[in-house]
């Protein structure tokens, strides 16, 4: 059984801030858990804009407090997303992130990642690995 809080988390490798600066996110569960999925908490800044393509995750979020405009690149539908409000990008979809107000986020990727991602040139995480236990 593992049970840790977001604020033993702070300040630690698992909390990732973005190179763009756009976001911070605290991860709790990792790859190295070895339970199949990643669970985070994410804010995305006021203001921004963050471009995202997880070609090589599924990933579910789940808004807890905030506000963003989401427009799916691959169908051009713009959803507002609001406190208690998911979207599930199981389609691989390119997306954009607008925030109108800081957007808090718990999100849950497969597969999991490690905690070292951030997103590249076109807004992919890589697919990175724990290696195997001994």
């Amino acid at each position: 059984m593992i049970v840790r809080s977001f604020k033993d988390i702070e300040g630690t490798d698992r909390h990732v801030k973005a190179k763009s600066g756009t976001w911070e996110s605290k991860r709790i569960v990792l790859a190295k858990e070895r339970v199949g999925f990643s669970l985070h908490e994410t804010i995305l800044y006021a203001g921004t804009e963050t471009s995202m393509w997880y070609a090589n995750h599924i990933e579910a979020v789940v808004c807890t407090k905030g506000e963003a405009e989401l427009t799916d690149h691959e169908t051009g539908e713009t959803h507002t997303i609001t406190p208690g409000t998911m979207y599930l990008l199981d389609g691989h979809e390119r997306h954009t992130l607008r925030v109108k107000e800081d957007f808090h986020c718990l999100c849950v990727f497969n597969p999991p990642v490690t905690g070292r991602e951030d997103h590249d040139e076109n807004g992919v995480y890589p697919l990175l690995t724990e290696p195997e236990e001994v």
